[in-house]
């Protein structure tokens, strides 16, 4: 075997694993974010946790509006929550909830409840759908 042949071979014995190389940090950089939000009651932590992956959307489940990814209709503060009330989404590594134009409003406690159309979320920040209380665990 010549050293250019020699040369040539080792080459495309590289080629592929740069390939697999660009396509495994690919898969890396494509990890599906996740977060729970965990219901209060009373200012205390319920059990009650709905895991949710972005965008989702909160609300009330009715047949004539379409799905929903977190149904509050079983829940007794879910009298207060619209159909479509709020939306959690994920871009830019920053999460947000968005106001989808509900009747009794979306807040996030900063010092006091602050009636937001879209604010950021941290881990751990409480944040409210009309009367439904929620603290956002992110994972």
């Amino acid at each position: 075997m010549t050293e250019e042949h020699q040369e040539q071979t080792a080459v495309a014995e590289q080629e592929p694993l740069i390939e697999e190389t660009g396509a495994e940090e690919e898969a890396a950089s494509a990890v599906v974010q996740t977060a729970k939000l965990v219901l209060k009651r009373g200012g205390v932590l319920t059990d009650i946790a709905y895991e949710i992956h972005p965008p989702a959307t909160i609300g009330r489940f009715d047949p004539s509006v379409g799905p929903i990814d977190v149904d509050l209709a079983s829940q007794p503060e879910g009298a207060y929550v619209s159909r479509k009330h709020a939306k959690i989404v994920f871009a830019d590594g920053v999460w947000k909830v968005v106001d989808l134009g509900s009747s009794n409003g979306t807040f996030v406690l900063r010092d006091d409840f602050e009636r937001v159309e879209e604010a950021e979320l941290s881990d751990g920040q409480e944040f409210a759908l009309g009367n439904a209380r929620f603290v956002i665990q992110l994972t």
